[in-house]
């Protein structure tokens, strides 16, 4: 278990009561990454919603080319101190989207996803705030997906010239 304070400080739990944070520092560990160890990798059943407490993480997803060529790694987002990943720890069917790779040693807490869906479906407030604070993410996730794939259209038409 962790405690509720350290919980405050990462913009996912913006608006959450005291009561709600202690609840979840309950469900929390803490866990280190050395550099170049992943997290879990796209299509894992997610185990655990993770903020990153020190460190660099990056999100990547393979991209097939063709159906013969290999699949290369993208990075789609880049999440440092005071960010959150893993929505898919509350979002069905409950399966990482993206991989996760360390590129810094990196302390992590990782909240349980099957105790955090079962505490969320016995108090539903907390819940909502959880769903809230999950669809901010998924929204800031998305928006960071447009501006790299905005950016890649941009050089690859530059190139084509």
């Amino acid at each position: 278990m962790i405690s509720a304070d350290r919980l405050k400080a990462f913009e996912f739990f913006r608006g959450f009561g005291n009561e709600q944070l202690e609840q979840l520092a309950v469900l929390a560990t803490e866990e280190i990454y050395d550099a170049g160890a992943q997290v879990h990798k796209s299509g894992d059943m997610a185990r655990a919603l993770f903020m990153i407490e020190e460190g660099k993480v990056v999100l990547i997803m393979d991209s097939r080319l063709g159906p013969h060529k290999p699949a290369m790694q993208v990075t789609v987002d880049v999440i440092t101190k005071g960010d959150s990943m893993g929505w898919s720890a509350v979002v069905e069917p409950y399966a990482y989207t993206l991989g996760a790779l360390c590129i810094d040693r990196t302390k992590i807490i990782a909240i349980d996803a099957a105790a955090l869906r079962t505490l969320m479906e016995e108090d539903k407030v907390l819940g909502y705030e959880v769903m809230r604070a999950a669809a901010r993410l998924i929204s800031n996730r998305l928006t960071h997906t447009r501006i790299i794939l905005v950016g890649e259209r941009g050089l690859s038409t530059k190139s084509d010239s």
